[in-house]
């Protein structure tokens, strides 16, 4: 093999050594580096959030460690069916992608909360939510800050994406680092970078700007909130991202 430092047949033999051992240090970096990288951008696989009729693995926010209330499974849906608090995950979640369907009644109200720090009186204090809503009866879907798909009073969805009342709606989250996007339907609807300079600005023109932890936890835990209204959701998974 011709070598990388041909002034090194010029030089003593320890010199020569040193040589080999540089260049033999290179190439184990070149071979070794792109294995690595590979490993460490894979994501971990999809992990069913909810199984069969059992909602272990959940918490109302409320009350940790008591059995659920207000929720219940049954044929594959996950349905709030009466006051409990919102429903949170056990475990916390830092990078993830999270996919679900959606379904609500006629002026319908919830929310896909994340990042939630548990200290905080209640999940929206620190967790950021995408908007559930029933956008053609409720109030709150005449303002695109807060329709349904938006990043909650901060930054709005695109129009028209959602369906209505009795129609399923399918979810795409995606947080990564700073990052994160909201889609609906197939269709991205929001993106925006937690801490940034346009999220400041927007949070403190908002309800939220004298929350302290508001968007600040690097990880957490996940909600689906109870906003007093029967919504179903099924097809709850996940995977973290690294």
């Amino acid at each position: 093999m011709p070598s990388y430092f041909p002034w090194s047949q010029s030089i003593g033999p320890a010199c020569r050594r040193a040589a080999c051992l540089l260049r033999a240090g290179l190439i184990a970096v070149t071979l070794w580096h792109p294995v690595t990288a590979g490993a460490q951008s894979k994501p971990g696989a999809w992990t069913p959030l909810v199984k069969g009729t059992s909602l272990a693995g959940w918490h109302n926010y409320d009350t940790p460690g008591k059995p659920v209330t207000g929720w219940s499974v049954a044929n594959g849906l996950l349905v709030r069916t009466g006051p409990g608090g919102d429903l949170t995950t056990d475990k916390q979640y830092a990078n993830f992608e999270l996919e679900l369907e959606w379904k609500v009644e006629t002026g319908g109200n919830s929310g896909v909360i994340y990042r939630i720090d548990h200290r905080g009186e209640k999940s929206y204090v620190s967790g950021p939510e995408m908007q559930i809503l029933d956008d053609a009866v409720h109030r709150d879907g005449r303002n695109p800050l807060t329709s349904a798909g938006a990043n909650y009073a901060l930054h709005p969805a695109v129009p028209g994406v959602s369906k209505g009342a009795g129609e399923w709606n399918a979810v795409r989250l995606v947080v990564n680092g700073t990052h994160v996007e909201h889609w609906l339907n197939g269709t991205k609807v929001v993106d925006y970078e937690l801490g940034s300079a346009d999220w400041e600005t927007r949070r403190k023109a908002s309800k939220f700007a004298d929350a302290a932890q508001y968007g600040r936890a690097a990880r957490g835990h996940i909600a689906l909130q109870d906003h007093g209204d029967r919504v179903q959701f099924r097809n709850v998974r996940i995977r973290e991202l690294p």
